[in-house]
């Protein structure tokens, strides 16, 4: 196993030198240059592994977090749905990210937006703070899932939801991917079974948790899969 600071060096350089290229990395991390007045045509096509968002049903006057939310796509997108009533909070530990981002939000001018500078194993928000929270193709690159989603539920306030688009894989992949920094940051060697990453979840307190869809892989091969879960009232 490559060492987590290694791992999380090689994932940070990898979104700085995407953002400074304008290109995306395997997440929903850019948004394009220019700012026509239509939302949809500012931040493009949701990127990213699926669409959280979509499957969040989110309300008005909700608290969205957005886990690993690059440059603000999937945060512009909740702060649209959860009105001037909600909030839309993005945490990103690539500092380019997040100023790219805040840059975004001020360009479509949606002040119900916040973004932080954090890792989503440590999240710098308080209890029992959020409504909803998402993420999209992210959780593959954290070596400590089960840290990932205990940050996740111990944000959420009880009755919240979290919705996670990502990369899962078929089987074991091969020693010499998960050995390949390289392969991380491609949101490929940190996938794991969909089985596990379920059993991660539900190790963090989740309940009631769906898969909502799912595509096509090979045996040992890597595939997107968006999961709903609940955190219980009790």
């Amino acid at each position: 196993m490559i060492p987590v600071d290694e791992i999380r060096l090689k994932v940070r350089g990898h979104y700085k030198d995407a953002l400074a290229a304008g290109t995306c990395g395997c997440g929903d991390c850019c948004a394009p240059s220019t700012s026509p007045d239509a939302l949809e045509d500012f931040i493009g096509p949701a990127l990213g592994c699926g669409s959280p968002v979509t499957h969040a049903e989110l309300r008005p006057g909700e608290v969205v977090v957005d886990l690993g939310s690059g440059a603000g796509g999937d945060v512009l997108r909740a702060a649209r749905d959860v009105g001037s009533t909600g909030r839309a909070i993005g945490v990103d530990m690539t500092p380019e990210m997040v100023a790219a981002a805040r840059g975004n939000a001020a360009r479509v001018e949606l002040d119900n937006t916040e973004f932080r500078l954090g890792e989503i194993e440590h999240l710098p928000m308080p209890d029992a703070t959020a409504d909803v929270v998402i993420s999209n193709c992210v959780i593959n690159l954290v070596p400590d899932k089960r840290r990932a989603f205990a940050e996740a539920f111990r944000v959420l306030r009880p009755g919240g939801r979290l919705v996670v688009s990502d990369v899962v894989a078929n089987g074991t992949l091969p020693e010499a991917i998960r050995r390949s920094a390289d392969a991380w940051a491609a949101c490929v060697a940190g996938a794991v079974a969909l089985e596990d990453y379920t059993a991660a979840m539900r190790a963090a307190g989740f309940t009631d948790i769906t898969v909502l869809t799912a595509s096509d892989a090979p045996l040992g091969r890597v595939y997107s899969a968006t999961v709903r879960a609940v955190k219980p009232l009790n």
